[in-house]
């Protein structure tokens, strides 16, 4: 490849980043889904701030070592500690954001009606609302969050009243997360822990996953990825792809697809289409090096449809720009102009208006609670402990008041005031009185 064109690629990776790379799409790290989803395929990525990315991956094609990720910040809610290397490839200035407001550092509304988060989760950490969301039948929804737990907290907060979110966050690149989820016995214990911790805050003995929504950003579709071929999809209502599906090619130069990484996102596609479940996919027009972009696989998916994705020009969230759609049933694609970091990041915007149009609609979750100023210090938190013994008890101690201070005395001590502040007026009328005589 011309020196130019590599150059051209190395300034790509500066500004897309790590997660934008995911480990199983490199043309040197093929997709553990072309072979046993084993454990060693891959080892996991360090943590944000750390250089480098899974220890088989650290290196381009040329052998130059890859750009340490700016991404992770944005995964993360955070900033990393070392910066990457400026490209010594030609760069162009930053664009001006419609709103002004980078995508990749966006103002924090807060929590709304939800509690803060929580590890009490088997893994990653969860927000639920401080009351409601759950059903009387012990059923509550749940959106299972990978990659960028805070700056999808962010947005989902936004639209989002009484579905339980968990955010999951494993490294930079998507091998980690397909690591993270290749035992069997991932998922499955990753509900009971949620179930349980919903029991706990509700009191709900039943309290059980109702509808179940699967979501990823940049490299946390390598979670989906492992979680959709070891359960078949079984009782998964909802995908959400946010600029996060990658393959690698079987032919580079003729830009053919490794189609078998993608069988289980198509299979989930085809469901979704006849109305069975429900699908979301966005992608940039970011172009990676050695690999298919999101642009490719969302083309792919489309055709295994029998679709083609139509022109369309609206002005979206952060900056956002819509340049092609599909839409068949409950599968819908949505494809955007940008092809740097900012871009990358402003796809996460996206979740609160997924949520609201298509989400809350389909599911009919519960609405959260809004307690009221009384009521805030007794809502139930993990951390408070005996609440419902201390609500008893405050209850039967307001009886016993009650019954200490019935109406009949609250008159009587009414009408005794009443003729001691009569006295005391014709008291202080009698000395006035005395007073002006003199």
């Amino acid at each position: 490849m011309p020196a130019r064109l590599w150059s051209r690629a190395l300034s790509l990776l500066l500004l897309c980043a790590a997660p934008l790379v995911p480990a199983i799409a490199a043309a040197n790290d093929p997709p553990a889904a072309d072979t046993a989803p084993a454990a060693n395929t891959a080892q996991a990525a360090p943590a944000s701030g750390a250089t480098g990315a899974p220890a088989d991956n650290t290196k381009s094609d040329t052998g130059t070592p890859k750009p340490e990720s700016k991404d992770a910040a944005a995964a993360t809610g955070g900033e990393t500690k070392n910066q990457p290397a400026k490209s010594t490839g030609s760069s162009k200035p930053a664009k001006k954001r419609r709103g002004g407001i980078h995508p990749c550092m966006t103002p924090d509304p807060g929590f709304g009606n939800y509690d803060s988060w929580s590890r009490a989760v088997s893994m990653g950490q969860m927000i639920a609302p401080k009351s409601g969301g759950v059903r009387k039948d012990g059923g509550f929804d749940v959106v299972i969050h990978f990659h960028g737990h805070e700056p999808i907290r962010k947005e989902f907060v936004k639209t989002s009243n009484g579905v339980v979110l968990v955010g999951i966050d494993l490294g930079i690149g998507s091998g980690a997360y397909q690591n993270g989820f290749a035992s069997p016995q991932t998922f499955p214990k990753l509900l009971a822990s949620i179930e349980a911790e919903m029991a706990k805050r509700s009191g709900n003995a039943k309290a059980h996953v109702r509808k179940l929504a699967l979501s990823a950003w940049s490299a946390g579709y390598g979670a989906i990825d492992q979680i959709l071929r070891q359960t078949g999809g079984k009782n998964i209502d909802s995908v959400i792809l946010l600029d996060s599906l990658h393959a690698g090619y079987e032919n580079e130069q003729q830009k053919t697809l490794k189609t078998v990484q993608l069988d289980p996102f198509v299979a989930f596609a085809k469901r979704a289409a006849s109305g069975k479940t429900f699908m979301f996919m966005s992608h940039s027009s970011i172009i990676p090096p050695g690999y298919a972009s999101t642009t490719e696989v969302a083309s792919y998916v489309v055709q295994k449809l029998g679709g083609k994705p139509a022109k369309a020009k609206r002005e979206d969230v952060l900056g956002l720009d819509m340049i092609r759609k599909y839409d068949k049933s409950n599968f819908h694609v949505r494809g955007y102009e940008g092809d740097d970091k900012p871009d990358h990041c402003a796809h996460l915007g996206l979740i609160a208006g997924i949520m609201k149009t298509h989400i809350l609609p389909r599911w009919k979750t519960p609405q959260a609670k809004v307690a009221s100023p009384k009521q805030a210090s007794t809502v139930k938190t993990p951390a408070a402990k005996d609440t419902k013994k201390a609500g008893k008890d405050d209850k039967k101690q307001t009886v016993k008041d009650d019954k200490k201070q019935p109406a009949k005395d609250d008159k009587k001590q009414t009408v005794k005031d009443d003729k001691k502040g009569s006295v005391q007026v014709k008291k202080v009328a009698s000395k006035d009185t005395k007073k002006k005589s003199n």
